[in-house]
C-alpha cells in the first residue's frame, strides 16, 4: 500500500474516531491554543462504570487533563463547559478541588444543565457564568445502593454532605443557610426535595457570580489573563 493510501485510512479512521466519541466529523485543532477547554456533560462517573447508553465525564480522564494543562508553559487560562445532571459525589469533588487549585486563571460557563455536584464544578473556577435558560438542581447527596440503618452511616452521610456545603460556600458568594434552607425546599418538586433555579436566579442567590455567553465567559478569561502576565512581569 502506498503512502497517499496510508494517509487516506489514517484520516478515515480519525474521522470515524471523532464521530463516535465527538459527534462531529472535525475536530478544532487546539495545539496552539493558549485557552484550554474542560467539557463536564452527561454523568459525573465515579469507582462505577455507567450503562453505554448514558454519556458521562470519566474523572480518570479529566484529573490527568487538568496536571498536563497546569504543568503546560503553553495553556495560560481554562474554560470549563458544563452540561451535566451531576452523578459521583466524590468523583465531582475532585475534579472541582483540582480546578480550585490550579494556578492558571479559570472561568466555568453553565450550559444547559449544573445539576447536583455540577453545582461544585461550576463554582470550583475562578469565576463563574451561566447562560439565561440553564438550570442547576440543588438537592441533598443521595447515596445508591445497600445502606445500612445505623447511626454510623447517618453520620458518613451528614459529613459528605458538609463537604460539598463547604466547598460550594467557599467558591461562591451563596451563605450555608440559604444553600441549606435550598437543598431541603419540599414545594419545588413533586418526588424530590431541593430547588431548581435558572438562569439570572442563580446569580441573585449568589451561586453563580454572573449571566452571560460565551463570548463573556472568553471575554473575562483573556481579562485574567493579561492580569496575571502583568503581575508575573511585575515580579
Amino acid at each position: 500500500m502506498c503512502e497517499k493510501d496510508n494517509e487516506q485510512e489514517n484520516q478515515e479512521k480519525q474521522t470515524n474516531d471523532n464521530i463516535n466519541s465527538m459527534a462531529t466529523p472535525q475536530m478544532p485543532d487546539m495545539s496552539h491554543c493558549d485557552i484550554q477547554c474542560i467539557s463536564i456533560i452527561g454523568q459525573v462517573e465515579g469507582h462505577g462504570m455507567a450503562n453505554n447508553q448514558t454519556k458521562t465525564t470519566k474523572y480518570e480522564h479529566i484529573l490527568p487533563l487538568l496536571v498536563a494543562m497546569e504543568e503546560s508553559s503553553d495553556v495560560k487560562g481554562i474554560i470549563v463547559l458544563l452540561n451535566t445532571m451531576g452523578g459521583d459525589v466524590e468523583a465531582g469533588l475532585a475534579i472541582a478541588e483540582m480546578i480550585a487549585g490550579m494556578s492558571k486563571p479559570s472561568v466555568s460557563l453553565v450550559l444547559g444543565g449544573g445539576h447536583s455536584i455540577g453545582i461544585t464544578l461550576a463554582t470550583a473556577a475562578d469565576l463563574s457564568y451561566i447562560v439565561p435558560t440553564a438550570t442547576m438542581m440543588i438537592h441533598p447527596v443521595r447515596l445508591n445502593g445497600l445502606v445500612i440503618g445505623v447511626a454510623q452511616t447517618f453520620n458518613y452521610f451528614r459529613r459528605m454532605q458538609d463537604r460539598v456545603i463547604d466547598f460550594v460556600t467557599n467558591h461562591s458568594k451563596i451563605d450555608r443557610d440559604t444553600l441549606l434552607s435550598m437543598m431541603l425546599e419540599t414545594d419545588e418538586m413533586a418526588n424530590d426535595v431541593g430547588k431548581i433555579v435558572i438562569g439570572k436566579e442563580a446569580v441573585d442567590c449568589g451561586l453563580i457570580d454572573r449571566v452571560g455567553s460565551i463570548a463573556d465567559a472568553l471575554s473575562e478569561l483573556r481579562k485574567r489573563i493579561d492580569e496575571s502576565k502583568n503581575d508575573n512581569d511585575n515580579d
